[in-house]
């Protein structure tokens, strides 16, 4: 009898324990905290990407091959919400046709310039570069004026022109074969009158693809564009093709106070100083650019990479952003190219 009882009250017990609420599941723990900051890429399909600053908003082009197109944004880490405005269509025939490339907007007395490479007719030879002028202070409106191809020293084919004003002087650097029959390439400089007029009769050459992290592929130096900090003047430059995955960021430096037209007064450095790949979805590191937030608190590097290796020199490059500090010489220390994977925190003011 007592054993019965004993059955009969564990069942009861048993009973009264299954009437409990289930607990809720206990969340998982995010390791990761996201507010206020962004993940890489910005813009997928955007090869070569150019950005620049004025009255509150960042201006970005890049690559597209068949027209003109500016992004218009206060917020670089949200420019997939831009939606570009197309500032120009090439001829149908002509110089100028086809394969526009590498696109830059800069802003000069008062006006804007946009200077891009364009061959004939889809003939790669036949690459040079070319000039556009817009009097708007906003130059997603207004009208953009052609002003034609820009007269380089001995009219070589040339891609990826850049411009600098420095000490009251207009210089503009590109990439160019050293005769019409193609092979490496090298990176020259010259100097302007105005935005669209050159005045140096001879181009300098200041750079080769020199060392064997310059030469997978071929020998290639593209890609320049200028960074000033402080008394120095950094050309910062694309080597290797860029159809492998060891496209890499080389360096130049030079004072500011030194003649930009003299290859003795630029020096090399011996190794990569970005890239060249870092695994992680970061594959054929190159073609940057620069920004200073307004505040000038903090400076970002821009460029452009692929998310797998052997993605190549096509649209499958995207443009990425990460913040450098400067090494205590006064050269950029960009670090490492950021894993897609990574939460960046938004640049500063955003």
């Amino acid at each position: 009898m007592k054993h019965y009882l004993f059955i009969l009250l564990a069942i009861v017990i048993a009973c009264k324990s299954s009437d409990k609420p289930t607990p809720a599941p206990t969340p998982p723990v995010t390791t990761v905290d996201t507010v206020g900051k962004f993940q890489n890429p910005l813009l997928t399909a955007a090869p070569d990407p150019w950005v620049t600053y004025k009255d509150g908003f960042y201006y970005v082009m890049h690559t597209t091959g068949n027209n003109l197109r500016i992004y218009k944004t206060s917020a670089m880490s949200r420019l997939n919400s831009a939606r570009p405005v197309t500032v120009w269509t090439p001829p149908a025939t002509g110089p100028n046709s086809r394969d526009i490339w590498a696109p830059e907007l800069h802003f000069v007395n008062s006006k804007w310039y946009i200077y891009y490479a364009a061959d004939n007719n889809g003939n790669d030879a036949t690459h040079r570069m070319f000039v556009l002028e817009n009097e708007s202070a906003d130059p997603t409106q207004g009208t953009w004026v052609d002003r034609g191809q820009l007269g380089l020293p001995e009219n070589k084919w040339a891609i990826d022109g850049t411009l600098l004003q420095q000490n009251g002087q207009l210089y503009f650097a590109w990439s160019g074969w050293e005769t019409d029959l193609g092979g490496s390439q090298y990176i020259y400089i010259c100097q302007l009158t105005n935005p669209y007029t050159v005045s140096s009769t001879t181009r300098v050459k200041v750079s080769s693809p020199d060392y064997a992290w310059e030469k997978n592929g071929f020998g290639v130096n593209e890609g320049p564009e200028f960074l000033v900090h402080n008394n120095k003047v950094f050309l910062i430059y694309s080597a290797s093709f860029c159809g492998t995955d060891l496209y890499a960021l080389g360096q130049l430096t030079t004072d500011a106070s030194a003649d930009l037209l003299n290859p003795a007064s630029w020096t090399k450095s011996a190794t990569p100083v970005f890239g060249p790949n870092a695994g992680n979805g970061t594959f054929g590191i190159g073609h940057n650019s620069f920004f200073t937030t307004p505040d000038g608190k903090e400076n970002w590097l821009v460029y452009h990479a692929n998310a797998a290796s052997g993605q190549g020199c096509g649209d499958n490059r995207s443009i990425r952003m990460q913040p450098f500090t400067w090494k205590a010489d006064g050269s950029p220390d960009f670090g490492i190219p950021a894993p897609i994977t990574q939460w960046i925190k938004r640049p500063s003011g955003e």
